[in-house]
């Protein structure tokens, strides 16, 4: 069953390293293109064979090196076209779904970045070996990445609030459930919601409960601490649900329904 789970891990696609943000994409593709993730599995194989050859204390053989170097570059411009593909589509999407729970109060936007922007891969790799051989491993390639994530025109690893940064997250997510459930197997996803209201205000909140009580959207698990607190946005939502109760390891239902 495909599956979405937002939850406060995610913060890390903001915070962390571009590694995070390359496995966000990796994910999401994998899950409705087998070439992409054949692609994928041959050219961090091909890499780790260059970077095997990089850090051997012998000069490697230039033409094994250049046998790896050619399924890097190969491989690579396939990752890259599906990768700048999926974020092409994936982009207005995302937007959209900010727009809606901000309620048009800031503007985000997200870009693709690679060093095969530059040009064809197999040079730009070639040209780096020889300070790769100094470093020891590779630095350029589809496997240094990144999405860069804005607010207005700055990062909002920099710029945005507790509570942008948390309505990008979860814009980012409800965005890869819509595409999923586009191009995966016709199936609707389950959607996981992980304690969401933390560093939201009630009018974020609402919005995003109202959004995905709509028809969009499948079945829906929502976890909070705060039991008032989700009371109140649920009564709001005219759809039917069910409230359970974990204490200590035991779950309970609570007879409460929505009207």
């Amino acid at each position: 069953i495909p599956l979405v789970m937002v939850s406060p891990a995610d913060a890390e696609l903001i915070a962390g390293g571009s590694e995070e943000r390359r496995r966000f994409m990796d994910v999401v593709i994998s899950q409705y293109d087998k070439e992409y993730l054949d692609a994928l599995i041959r050219y961090n194989k091909a890499l780790a064979q260059r970077n095997a050859l990089l850090k051997s204390e012998q000069e490697p053989d230039e033409e094994l090196m250049l046998v790896w170097e050619e399924m890097m570059a190969s491989t690579g411009e396939t990752v890259f076209k599906k990768r700048s593909e999926f974020i092409a589509e994936f982009i207005p999407t995302f937007q959209s779904f900010y727009s809606y729970i901000s309620q048009d109060k800031e503007k985000v936007d997200l870009a693709y970045e690679s060093h095969a922007l530059s040009g064809g891969l197999l040079d730009i790799i070639k040209e780096s070996r020889q300070r790769d051989r100094i470093m020891g491993y590779s630095l350029k390639g589809v496997h240094k990445d990144d999405l860069i994530m804005q607010l207005g025109d700055f990062p909002i690893k920099r710029e945005g609030s507790q509570g942008q940064n948390k309505t990008y997250l979860i814009a980012l997510k409800l965005a890869q459930f819509d595409f999923l459930k586009k191009t995966g197997s016709n199936t609707t996803p389950l959607l996981l919601l992980d304690d969401i209201f933390d560093k939201l205000d009630a009018f974020r909140v609402e919005q995003i409960v109202k959004l995905v009580a709509g028809d969009s959207f499948g079945q829906i698990f929502i976890t909070d601490t705060n039991r008032d607190h989700l009371d109140k946005i649920l009564k709001k939502i005219e759809r039917e649900y069910r409230v359970f109760a974990v204490e200590n390891g035991s779950v309970t239902e609570r007879k409460e329904m929505a009207e």
